[in-house]
């Protein structure tokens, strides 16, 4: 790349580069995985900071018609780690916290440097910092986020890497501005309000959700109990992080520049933090997702070639794949020739992932009779009790209607390719504005897979109703929010949910399935789909807009 580019680190708390390497849990982590295979594509100065999670996210078990929990017994080895021979130190809870560096250098992904507390020389408890991503309770979620950012800096000194930008994905990063602050002002002699100035220069920031679990708050007495405040004064981090401290917040605070991830969370994100002052504005860049990763081969040379017949022979070849893995995992043979509708997320309440059954008298006839089959994959968070309770809901459903619903255990990255090449329909439909962005729905659609979605997070960008997917709404054109009900708080959302799953079923019976009969038109749907998403929503146009609308130095 041009030498006036800036050298960029990325800092995020997972990475979801290989299916095998358990060190992400979902989207996010999937989206920086994403992002560092663009940046090798591209030969850009970009190199990853996170952490080498030794039990990873959590496995997900069924037994009994239940979801469990369950980590790996043995830490888990991998032989493609490069020791750097690089150690950094941490102060946490008044210790010396001992961090040492891996580097991936493998996968065709930009450098990756991990930061892992499993070592002797470390105190009982804190060699299990680096154990379970998001697992435990605040003092162990800071401390993990202590390693990642102010051991994350460090890190890159000690390496004698420099970088021109500081790239906090998502909140998690934050304490990464700290300690910048902290050099400045100890190391330079800086007074804070210079150094806030400087560091700022320096440091860009992403926001993920409009979601409140996703934007974190913690009490300054714990933060200073923990040694995140780095010597900086209370008055100080309220400046930065409000009381409590909100990492979000902190991270508007603390860059020259924000973005969110999709157009429609522009604006949601905009008006969610438009109480902070001395913000960096927050301007969107869509997600997008490596093609090399999510696309198959065979689709995208039949889309190349235009033939009906052949793309239609390849999207059935791909979709053969994926009933051949559901027999092989869960013993279910589904028929070939009937809407596959697709399904997977994380398990959260405002995703509603079971909506579709939401009226049996509406839909049941349709499942019994195999006309519609439907296959879910997700995960709760690990401490979510209301997500496991959906993930026994739609396990429920799949027993019911064995012929046709499945549920596949512990959702991954393969299972996520498999669905996002082989279903014939990508099923979304979460309460508008949760969705910040939702990139399965950009590699469904790249492999000619039609989405019909709430237009919610990525989708109002590309949905062009009843031409390249469908839109859960009349015509396509209006999308309600709990906010367009009278009544309380529950009465709104008991509305909006009926209002949208009358439309989800009327959408689906009457457009979706008759057009299903007709391949000529399926297949042309199909094209416009593939044509529509296959570039605008591709990670390399995703990376190009970093660098242009936040990396680059002219944006200061």
């Amino acid at each position: 790349m041009a030498n006036q580019e800036p050298k960029v680190a990325y800092f995020c708390m997972e990475y979801g580069i290989t299916s095998d390497f358990k060190i992400y849990s979902g989207g996010l982590g999937i989206l920086a995985g994403d992002h560092m295979k663009a940046a090798y594509d591209q030969n850009r100065d970009l190199i990853g900071i996170g952490m080498l999670w030794k039990q990873g996210y959590n496995e997900q078990i069924i037994k009994e018609g239940r979801p469990y929990k369950a980590y790996p017994v043995e830490t888990e080895k991998y032989d493609f780690l490069q020791d750097t021979g690089v150690k950094v130190k941490v102060e946490i809870r008044e210790r010396d916290v001992w961090c040492k560096v891996w580097k991936v250098d493998c996968f065709n992904n930009a450098d990756l440097y991990l930061l892992d507390t499993d070592l002797p020389e470390n105190y009982a408890g804190d060699e299990w910092i680096t154990d379970r991503l998001y697992g435990g309770f605040n003092e162990h979620r800071i401390a993990q986020e202590m390693v990642l950012s102010i051991g994350g800096v460090r890190a890159l000194r000690a390496l004698g890497i420099e970088p021109d930008v500081y790239h906090f994905n998502d909140s998690h990063p934050v304490f990464a501005g700290i300690e910048l602050l902290r050099e400045k002002m100890e190391d330079e002699g800086m007074w804070f309000d210079d150094a806030l100035r400087e560091v700022r220069k320096n440091v860009v920031f992403t926001t993920h959700t409009p979601v409140a679990a996703g934007n974190e708050v913690h009490p300054h007495k714990l933060l200073k109990y923990m040694g995140a405040y780095l010597h900086l004064n209370t008055e100080q981090m309220v400046a930065i992080g409000d009381a409590p401290f909100s990492m979000t917040a902190a991270g508007l605070r603390l860059s020259r520049n924000a973005n969110s991830v999709a157009s429609l969370h522009e604006q949601t994100a905009n008006e969610m933090w438009s109480h902070v002052d001395g913000a960096a504005p927050i301007v969107g860049i869509t997600n997008g997702v490596h093609r090399g990763t999510w696309t198959d081969e065979r689709v995208v040379s039949a889309f190349e070639g235009g033939d009906t017949n052949k793309i239609w022979d390849a999207h059935q070849a791909a979709k053969q794949d994926l009933l051949d893995l559901i027999e092989e995992r869960n013993g279910v043979k589904l028929d070939p020739n009937k809407l596959l509708i697709g399904f997977a997320r994380r398990a959260a309440p405002y995703k509603r992932s079971d909506f579709i059954f939401s009226k049996p008298e509406v839909i049941e006839e349709y499942l019994k009779s195999g006309e519609v089959q439907i296959v879910f994959a997700g995960k709760a968070h690990p401490l979510d009790n209301k997500g496991r309770e959906i993930v026994a809901r739609l396990i429920e459903m799949a027993d019911k209607y064995s012929n046709s619903v499945v549920f596949l255990e512990d959702y991954d990255m393969v299972i996520g390719a498999a669905l996002t090449r082989g279903c014939d329909i990508w099923l979304n439909n979460p309460r508008r504005p949760k969705e910040a962005s939702g990139t399965s729905g950009m590699k469904a659609a790249m492999n000619g897979v039609l989405n019909l979605s709430i237009l919610d997070g990525w989708w109002p960008e590309a949905c062009n109703h009843g031409v390249n997917g469908w839109a859960i709404s009349p015509d396509g054109v209006e999308a309600k929010t709990a906010e367009d009900f009278e009544g309380s708080y529950d009465e709104k959302i008991a509305q909006l949910d009926e209002y949208d799953v009358n439309n989800l079923y009327d959408i689906l019976l009457n457009q979706v399935l008759p057009t299903y009969a007709d391949k000529e038109k399926w297949v042309g749907m199909m094209k416009e789909s593939h044509k529509d998403t296959y570039v605008k929503f591709s990670a390399d146009r995703m990376l190009n807009d970093y660098y242009r609308l936040v990396y680059a130095p002219e944006n200061n």
